[in-house]
């Protein structure tokens, strides 16, 4: 009653239940169930790439349903603190009952797998321009962990970073919403999306799709776009378009 009191100030809907451990494992529900969601459809454009389908076009297909489908969408991994951190917290409590949370780690297994995944992918596109990793200028648009913001928190951006880095790539970003970057070992300032920039890099790879990046000017003057979000969503340019 007297939490309900204190949110009733500046909380328009409350939905009351009989104790705090119902409260904390109904928060926990809604992000484990985000999170094994996510997994399946990360594995899903996994899947679609083999098979040589286009998961984008899966997903919205299947939204057309009018009830029993839900869309969650593919990237390059899972950033913030409730989805990828909360469903551990409950997992290491049931394992010390016992306990072991199957869907939570298949779900961390593949959604924390997702920036080595999308490393392959920047790989294999540059084999086909007779170019590796490994000396090749890469630049990330995007790193914090979702759209419009600038959190950084848990972001796969970072995860990405380092492989590229670690691969030997000379490494780069922009995030209008993040002018520095310092975390775990990077120490990195956004950069101009420039054309002059833009053609002077190997790879581009659209991590975070902020909504005030013209994407349209990122593909025309990039020589190659990996795009993990479907935010090139509408420009056909197959030659230099390589989606997840």
């Amino acid at each position: 009653e007297v939490a309900q009191a204190l949110y009733r100030c500046a909380v328009d809907s409350l939905v009351p239940v009989s104790s705090t451990q119902v409260a904390e494992m109904t928060k926990l529900l809604e992000n484990t169930f985000r999170a094994v969601n996510i997994g399946l459809v990360n594995e899903l454009a996994m899947m679609c790439d083999r098979l040589g389908v286009d998961v984008w076009e899966v997903i919205e297909a299947a939204s057309s349903k009018p009830f029993g489908f839900m869309p969650f969408y593919p990237g390059p991994g899972l950033g913030g603190h409730c989805i990828p951190v909360d469903p551990q917290y409950l997992a290491w409590k049931m394992r010390t009952l016992g306990y072991e949370p199957r869907f939570i780690q298949l779900a961390t297994d593949i959604n924390y797998g997702m920036p080595r995944y999308v490393l392959g992918k920047v790989a294999d596109a540059l084999v086909k321009r007779s170019k590796t990793i490994k000396g090749s200028r890469v630049l990330v648009i995007g790193v914090a962990y979702k759209s419009d913001v600038a959190d950084t928190r848990e972001s796969p951006a970072i995860d990405l970073l380092e492989l590229l880095r670690d691969k030997g790539a000379e490494i780069a970003y922009h995030d209008p919403h993040v002018s520095v970057l310092h975390e775990d070992g990077l120490d990195l300032r956004s950069v101009d999306l420039s054309q002059e920039y833009l053609q002077s890099v190997d790879c581009v790879i659209i991590v975070t799709p902020h909504s005030d990046i013209d994407w349209g000017f990122v593909v025309k003057n990039s020589d190659l776009v990996v795009d993990t979000r479907n935010a090139t969503k509408g420009l056909e340019d197959t030659e230099r378009i390589v989606r997840l």
